[in-house]
């Protein structure tokens, strides 16, 4: 189920509702990507569906099916739950650095990257940093495996020679498992001679 669901009691519905014995509103909004999916509200009396931006579903008690509510604009929505989208948290951001073949190298493209990379993780405070390496085909599985996991080390590295607490870091490899673009053996792809690093 995506999109978010906020509750937020009563008094802080008075105003947009005018309806003095609602409990619990429930609002659908999009994610950070503009994404939006449904929700569904079920109680012993009934449900009720929300499945486009700003769409409400009220429950007065737990006697009272929910029902649809007057949908909310996104100025509504901001100025009744600014305090809760204030704390919402960032959705995860993620790069790949591309490598050169048959080494533990980042391109010179990739190696331009780690100063965003940098800028994210300080930005978002992240405490959750992954960073998952990768290669293509061409060679053993058992090599490249141990390839991809010297690439990502190789990336883990330079992120704390530049500052970033190691102990946030964590370090995984696929070797040719997760193609990015799938091959068939053997095959020299560069994109998928790569590591991932996902910030959250």
């Amino acid at each position: 189920m995506k999109g978010i669901v906020i509750i937020v009691p009563c008094l802080v519905l008075l105003l947009l509702t005018a309806c003095s014995s609602q409990k619990n509103m429930f609002v659908l909004l999009p994610d950070q990507d503009g994404k939006v999916g449904s929700i569904e509200v079920i109680n012993d009396k009934g449900s009720s569906v929300a499945n486009k931006p700003g769409e409400c579903v009220s429950v007065a008690g737990s006697n009272s099916k929910p029902q649809a509510a007057p949908a909310l604009n996104d100025a509504q929505v901001r100025a009744t739950f600014a305090e809760a989208l204030a704390i919402e948290p960032l959705q995860p951001q993620s790069f790949l650095l591309y490598f050169k073949t048959d080494s533990f190298e980042l391109t010179n493209g990739s190696f331009e990257l780690l100063q965003p990379i940098l800028a994210a993780i300080n930005k978002t405070q992240s405490t959750d940093v992954s960073v998952i390496g990768h290669t293509d085909t061409a060679g053993s599985k058992e090599y490249n495996f141990t390839l991809s996991t010297k690439r990502a080390q190789t990336v883990r590295d330079l992120l704390v020679k530049r500052g970033v607490d190691p102990v946030i870091i964590e370090v995984s490899s696929y070797g040719e498992a997760d193609l990015l673009v799938p091959t068939a053996d053997n095959v020299k792809e560069p994109k998928n001679r790569r590591v991932e690093v996902i910030i959250r």
